[in-house]
């Protein structure tokens, strides 16, 4: 199971980036721009880790943290601050956060962090990219191939994760929406029709394999058949 990330930044240019960065290490994100809906993602679900800017506008990263550890304490946070007043640093601790990165920062550094924090908090799988066998087809996912016999094609990013996904979940009824959230980030009707699009494709691209099917359960969602 790949570990899932709660990220609050409000600055659209760094969180888009660092978002296609962690997915890109495997990870599954969630990305709220404000410390509101952030409150609202953390009253929905779980996560591994929380990585959380301190300046964010509505509600700020110091009250988020409290809000995340009256739910639970054991889950790492993270802070992401463009200050490095010790004060800052010391209040951060006190409310319950693990460490803090300051801006700018590498996105090599921040991804060593999570995973020293995520071993250290439970035994959550870290990404492990790797090759999967599918009937008469090999699947590289770090590099986006899908291989039958000598003909090779060349994924998106969104395919392969898509794919990948798909492969975690085989052989049972998956919904539309842990899709959405596990691959796009958000359950949303206009990325609903966006999947639907990726699915054709995706069939089409493993048709020389009749084994292999992408069933459509109707109004659940879909069984991806190996």
């Amino acid at each position: 199971m790949r570990a899932h990330l709660l990220y609050v930044e409000d600055d659209e240019s760094l969180s888009f980036v660092t978002r296609d960065h962690l997915e890109l290490q495997g990870y599954q994100v969630t990305h709220c721009p404000d410390g509101t809906s952030a409150k609202v993602a953390i009253d929905r679900q779980d996560y591994d880790l929380c990585l959380l800017d301190v300046m964010l506008p509505e509600t700020d990263g110091f009250t988020l943290a409290k809000e995340i550890r009256k739910q639970n304490t054991e889950v790492p946070i993270l802070f992401l601050t463009a200050k490095s007043l010790k004060e800052d640093r010391l209040h951060g601790l006190r409310l319950g956060a693990d460490d803090y990165i300051t801006k700018p920062f590498s996105i090599e550094e921040l991804i060593l962090k999570i995973e020293v924090f995520l071993r250290r908090s439970r035994s959550v799988a870290l990404p492990s990219p790797s090759e999967y066998t599918l009937g008469k087809y090999l699947f590289n996912y770090p590099n986006l191939e899908l291989k039958i016999n000598e003909d090779i094609r060349r994924l998106t990013q969104k395919e392969a994760d898509l794919l990948k996904y798909l492969i975690e979940n085989k052989n049972q009824v998956i919904k539309r929406s842990d899709i959405l959230e596990a691959v796009w980030g958000e359950n949303d009707y206009f990325l609903g029709r966006s999947l639907d699009v990726f699915i054709s494709r995706l069939r089409k691209y493993l048709k020389e394999d009749e084994q292999i099917k992408v069933e459509n359960i109707h109004g659940v969602g879909f069984c991806f058949q190996v």
